[in-house]
C-alpha cells in the first residue's frame, strides 16, 4: 500500500471543506425558513382570540432562541475561518436545557439534575472564556 501524496491529501480535504461549507449553507438556509415558520406560529400563538397556555408560548419562544443560536453558530462558522467555536455549542446546550425543565417539569429530582447540567455548563463557559483558553 502506498502513502497517499501531500497534494492528493490537500486536494480530498479541500473537497471535503467545500462539502461541509455547502451543507452548513444549505442547513443555515433551512432554519431561517423554519425561523420565518416560527415566527408566525409565535403571532398566532399571542393574536389568538383563544386563551392559550403560557407554556406554550414560553416553549415557542425557547425554540424561536434555538433557532438564532444555531444560524449565528453557522455564521460565527465562516467568520472564524471554518471552524465550530465550542461556547456557541455551550449556549445552544443550556437554552435546550432550559426548554426541556419548561417542557418537561413534573419529577423535582429531573429538575435538579438539570438544573445541576446547565451549572456545569456555565462552569464550562467561564473556562472557556478565561483569557488562557480563549482562542479569539
Amino acid at each position: 500500500m502506498t502513502s497517499l501524496t501531500r497534494p492528493r491529501v490537500e486536494f480530498i480535504s479541500t473537497i471535503l471543506q467545500t462539502v461541509l461549507s455547502l451543507g452548513l449553507l444549505a442547513l443555515g438556509l433551512i432554519l431561517i425558513v423554519f425561523l420565518g415558520k416560527e415566527t408566525l406560529h409565535l403571532a398566532d400563538v399571542l393574536f389568538s382570540p383563544v386563551q392559550t397556555s403560557k407554556y406554550e408560548l414560553v416553549e415557542g419562544l425557547v425554540v424561536y432562541f434555538l433557532y438564532f443560536e444555531f444560524i449565528a453558530l453557522i455564521v460565527k462558522y465562516f467568520q472564524s475561518g471554518l471552524h465550530f467555536p465550542l461556547r456557541y455549542f455551550i449556549y445552544i446546550g443550556i437554552t435546550a436545557i432550559v426548554r426541556l425543565i419548561i417542557i418537561d417539569h413534573q419529577s423535582p429530582m429531573d429538575v435538579l439534575i438539570y438544573s445541576a447540567a446547565i451549572l456545569l455548563m456555565v462552569i464550562t463557559l467561564w473556562l472557556c472564556n478565561s483569557s488562557r483558553l480563549k482562542r479569539e
